[in-house]
């Protein structure tokens, strides 16, 4: 029985692992048994850390939002408090990037919490304020939407009355006698049986 050789698969699977490996420290991007080991933990961190990352970004957003916060004498927890009373829905991510580049309105948004934790604010209110820009919107696609419904026709009868304008010219040089012929008798030419090329398209014209 002929002898398997896999060598070729083999040298394919250890340039892979070792590709992967490239950059790692010392034997580990060299040596395949270790380069294979360290491709392993990593895959694991790796799954591990796109959790932790998100926790870790989290915390930054709380910590901007905190500090923020105690500049208008005010708390991390009672500010969120106050915003969920007055039914106020903003996640962390973006209360931290108002708080860094628009601290005007972080301060409306302070009052606004310390309004809705004294029960000032009402979250039906907010509600209602919601849905009015909600259906502003929904004006503001229909608009959109009947006016791109009437571009697309005025393009489609323009290009009707161009498809109408080149049939009406037709290029008779390009017709067979016969069918010359039959043009001429449609438009009621005498003799145009017996006429040549030319001379149809001399009473064509």
């Amino acid at each position: 029985m002929a002898r398997v050789k896999n060598s070729v698969t083999t040298k394919a699977r250890h340039k892979k692992v070792l590709k992967q490996a490239k950059g790692y420290f010392g034997s580990k991007h060299r040596l395949y048994k270790s380069a294979k080991e360290q491709l392993m933990h990593s895959g694991q961190y790796a799954f591990r850390d796109r959790k932790q990352k998100k926790r870790d970004f989290r915390k930054l957003w709380i910590t901007r939002i905190n500090a923020a916060c105690r500049e208008e004498g005010i708390s991390y927890s009672r500010f969120i408090e106050g915003l969920t009373k007055a039914g106020v829905e903003i996640n962390r991510k973006m209360l931290s990037e108002i708080a860094i580049n628009d601290k005007e309105r972080f301060k409306e948004l302070v009052q606004l919490a310390r309004d809705g934790k004294a029960g000032k604010v009402s979250p039906s209110k907010v509600e209602i304020k919601e849905e009015v820009t909600i259906k502003s919107q929904n004006k503001k696609e229909e608009v959109e939407k009947k006016t791109t419904t009437k571009k697309e026709t005025v393009k489609e009868d323009a290009k009707e009355e161009k498809k109408s304008s080149k049939e009406d010219v037709k290029d008779y040089s390009k017709m067979t006698v016969q069918e010359l012929r039959e043009v001429a008798k449609d438009k009621n030419i005498k003799g145009a049986s017996t006429m040549k090329k030319a001379e149809l398209l001399e009473a064509l014209k």
